[in-house]
């Protein structure tokens, strides 16, 4: 995979004010949410907390910008049959909603912000990802598990919003059929997280 001095970004959780409050929920969601955190082995207050953030980055607009769930084995069997043709015609519908979507949800349109919000949908829709640096080296790590074809579509869908932001930056791109790392020099301190 990468050198081992490749270090996992880390997103350092802020210091934030907390503040306690009461909820009065029916017992059977009660009941289910103490499940739910033991068999993850978390705390309760972990877990609402979680599903309140994911709800607070992502949820709340996906029914605003149309977002519809598709099951994984769908998009796999799309994807066996896709050309290069299919792909081109795919990233030109795909990137001006992204641009839209970032716009709407983050309140502009830039490489930060749109890294953010690839990566709040990539955990919303349950794929693995992860940010790497490696010196000025900036590893984004994307596991879809879609098949080959989803890999070259996520290759060349990631060159073009980056050349869109970074036109004299090359981006290169190691894929298998489950995973995509696309490579890129940012700087030692880029961060998607700080706008």
């Amino acid at each position: 995979m990468e050198p081992a001095t490749a270090k996992r970004k880390p997103h350092p959780p802020k210091k934030e004010k907390t503040r306690s409050i009461t909820y009065r929920l029916p017992e059977r969601i009660v009941e289910e949410l103490e499940t739910e955190a033991m068999q993850k082995n978390i705390s309760q207050n972990v877990l609402v907390k979680q599903i309140l953030e994911k709800f607070i980055q992502w949820d709340r607009f996906s029914d605003k910008i149309g977002m519809i769930p598709v099951p994984k084995s769908i998009l796999e069997a799309l994807g066996v049959d896709m050309e290069g043709k299919d792909i081109d015609e795919i990233i030109n519908v795909i990137k001006p909603v992204i641009k839209d979507n970032v716009m709407f949800i983050k309140g502009d349109y830039d490489l930060k912000r749109c890294i953010e919000t690839l990566e709040d949908y990539m955990r919303a829709s349950g794929m693995k990802s992860d940010h790497r640096i490696e010196g000025n080296l900036h590893h984004f790590i994307i596991q879809h598990g879609l098949g080959m074809k989803w890999s070259v579509f996520t290759e060349q869908l990631l060159k073009e919003i980056f050349h869109d932001f970074l036109p004299d930056k090359n981006l290169k791109c190691k894929t298998t059929d489950s995973t995509v790392i696309a490579t890129i020099s940012l700087g030692s301190d880029f961060s998607e997280h700080d706008y």
